[in-house]
């Protein structure tokens, strides 16, 4: 009985403490005295309150021992990129509506400074003695360097390894020898209502520690869709604090086992406000094997055009658009089958409705790509589904967007995967009226790789690659493949400013 007791104290303790804390600020901000204008602020005497302290004697030290483990494997990530300091000659009105003083003539840009700025912090956490380090893709996004500080303010520049936009996760290295490191949990065991420990660096605050429950799993936000169109989204739920420069922090159990990398918050003021989403550290620890092994990751694919039957505007506007009568409800239902794919080979067809993937319930899109971007190439997968209202259970062997069964390198990359950039041609009326001689819009531009960390995003104009006039994607592919070494690309941003700026070709 003693023992059950020593084990519910602590959990008692946070309970008592926020209560205390909540009825103490009620009471202090709460109450307005006429009598002075200060008075609203200053505290008032009150013979029930008391200060919100606690006599720790018998306490138990979960939180304690889980945060010593922790804080010293949590590191500080400050992204550094390069930045124009002046602006070209030529602006927005000359290149889009001609100068009024001398038609569409294009006047020279001016020399252009750069310097390498600060441009966000984050968090990360090393993962093994030798200096691997998890992060967020977003902490790390468009940076020229990386500079990580250790809890003992030690700082090294980092190399990037490799990123995914598709789960939001990052991987880089230092160079160093015995560090403290994390261990990998198997987050398929977190329950809600466990207690987990947030431990990363909001607000540039350093090393700190945040209290709260699981409260849910698999979770989606829709969120990565900003960054990849193919998103995985099967985040941890937390109430423990998380504030902006906690992505790639630590999300740990009791036992200082990583569960999960804080990736998110849900706010309308961009702070902390009650939510808190994590990558769970299985899905997290595949994508590092992954790029750890092969420098990118190996992600499996049914081969299916999905529509998520739990999205009522998704089904509205497709019902729109085919003439349909397709019910809302769960499941996902296939639109389309990819020619050559899994799903064709395993005899799934159109109009399938896909209910359940292994021991996964599917009851919405981001269950299914959880449950099918979480494997690889040439894995195979047990899909249920409803045809024609009978259930039916197919095996179906996953392959990649090209229709493969075997691995990738980088190697095995085309131009657009390795720069990260597609491109549409501009018409030749476009560049008639806009005085351009050659150019190609910059589309599905994808956050940290080369052409996001020279600055360029969708909608930018590319006028010339390593000197030579681009037109079509055609031109880009043909200039790049199998290209080794540094590229220049001379582009047009927004503001109209002509700008050429490189990166070594990966």
């Amino acid at each position: 009985m003693k023992n059950t007791l020593k084990k519910l104290i602590p959990y008692a303790l946070v309970g008592v403490i926020s209560g205390a804390t909540t009825f103490g600020a009620i009471n202090y901000f709460g109450v307005k005295n006429s009598d002075s204008e200060f008075s609203y602020f200053a505290p008032k005497k009150n013979n029930d309150a008391q200060f919100a302290s606690f006599n720790m004697t018998g306490v138990g030290d979960d939180f304690v021992k889980a945060a010593k483990m922790t804080v010293p494997a949590v590191v500080s990530i400050k992204n550094f990129s390069n930045r124009t300091s002046q602006r070209s000659d030529q602006d927005l009105f000359d290149l889009f509506f001609g100068n009024p003083f001398g038609g569409n003539q294009q006047r020279q840009p001016q020399q252009q400074q750069q310097q390498e700025m600060p441009r966000g912090m984050g968090s990360g956490v090393i993962i093994s003695p030798d200096g691997y380090i998890i992060s967020n893709n977003h902490v790390i996004a468009g940076a020229t360097k990386l500079e990580v500080q250790l809890s003992n303010k030690k700082t090294y520049v980092a190399n990037l390894v490799g990123t995914d936009p598709t789960t939001d996760i990052a991987l880089l290295k230092i160079e160093e020898k015995g560090l403290p490191y994390l261990n990998f949990a198997n987050s398929d065991n977190v329950e809600v209502g466990q207690w987990v420990l947030a431990v990363g660096n909001p607000m540039g605050l350093n090393s700190t520690v945040t209290a709260g429950i699981v409260s849910a799993k698999g979770r989606s936000i829709d969120l990565l869709s900003q960054q990849s169109r193919t998103p995985i989204e099967n985040f941890i739920q937390t109430d423990a604090a998380i504030n902006p420069g906690n992505s790639g922090g630590a999300l740990v159990n009791p036992n200082g086992e990583l569960i999960g990398i804080n990736s998110a918050i849900s706010s309308k003021t961009g702070y902390y406000e009650g939510y808190g989403f994590a990558v769970p550290a299985n899905l997290a620890r595949k994508v590092v094997e992954d790029i750890k092994k092969f420098g990118l990751v190996q992600r499996g694919f049914l081969g299916v055009v999905p529509l998520d039957l739990s999205d009522q505007r998704s089904v509205a506007q497709y019902n729109q658009q085919k003439k349909t009568n397709i019910k809302t409800g769960e499941g996902v239902y296939l639109v389309d089958i990819a020619a050559k794919g899994g799903a064709e080979d395993a005899g799934l067809r159109t109009g399938d409705i896909i209910t359940k993937v292994d021991n996964t319930v599917v009851s919405s899109y981001y269950d299914l790509s959880f449950a099918v971007g979480s494997k690889r190439p040439g894995d195979q997968v047990a899909v249920t589904y409803l045809r024609n209202g009978k259930e039916n259970t197919v095996n179906v062997t996953l392959k990649d967007e090209r229709g493969g069964t075997s691995f990738r390198s980088k190697a095995d990359l085309t131009v657009t995967e390795k720069i990260g950039a597609e491109f549409e041609p501009l018409s030749e009326k476009f560049k008639t009226d806009y005085g351009l001689n050659s150019g190609v819009i910059a589309k599905n531009v994808v956050d940290g790789l080369e052409m996001s960390k020279i600055g360029i995003v969708d909608n930018y104009i590319v006028i010339e690659i390593n000197g030579k006039p681009v037109n079509s994607q055609k031109d880009v592919e043909k200039i790049l493949d199998k290209y080794q070494g540094n590229v220049q690309v001379k582009y047009v941003d927004e503001y109209g400013r002509i700008t050429t700026r490189g990166f070594k070709m990966p």
